[in-house]
């Protein structure tokens, strides 16, 4: 007969038996002794977490003593050394020199009416007298 009544009623026996009375009542106890096991276990995930990101930064220090002893060892220098290095020897050639300083970009680069100018006055050299003259009359305009 029970199992009758299962079949017939689906999954809302359980139900049943909260509407029927047999429902639990809420214990504030209860509820706040979740709360504080929630609170512990964060707490100790929290706690995991900076004593793995603590185990990682000491290996991470402990590699790059390693790299550090092999740079020594075979004279190599590291991509920030190098940079400054390349830097500080720019300036120095710079101090001691009648000119100024070379550009990073060179002229011309960038500059887009210059390379229109340029363009059109290579063309004009390469056209004939009369065709010349009528790219001068849109020039103009």
């Amino acid at each position: 007969m029970n199992f009758v009544m299962k079949q017939a009623l689906g999954g809302a026996t359980k139900d049943m038996g909260n509407l029927m009375g047999g429902g639990e009542e809420k214990d504030p106890e209860k509820e706040e002794k979740k709360k504080k096991e929630a609170e512990e276990r964060e707490e100790a995930l929290r706690q995991q977490e900076e004593e793995r990101k603590a185990k990682y930064a000491k290996m991470e220090a402990e590699r790059e003593n390693l790299r550090q002893g092999i740079r020594d060892k075979y004279g190599i220098k590291k991509k920030e050394e190098k940079e400054a290095e390349a830097a500080a020897e720019a300036e120095a050639a710079s101090e001691g020199s009648l000119t100024r300083p070379k550009k990073a970009v060179p002229a011309g680069c960038g500059d887009e009416e210059e390379e229109d100018a340029g363009l059109m006055e290579t063309v004009m050299k390469f056209l004939p007298g009369p065709l010349n003259n009528v790219l001068d009359m849109f020039n103009k305009k």
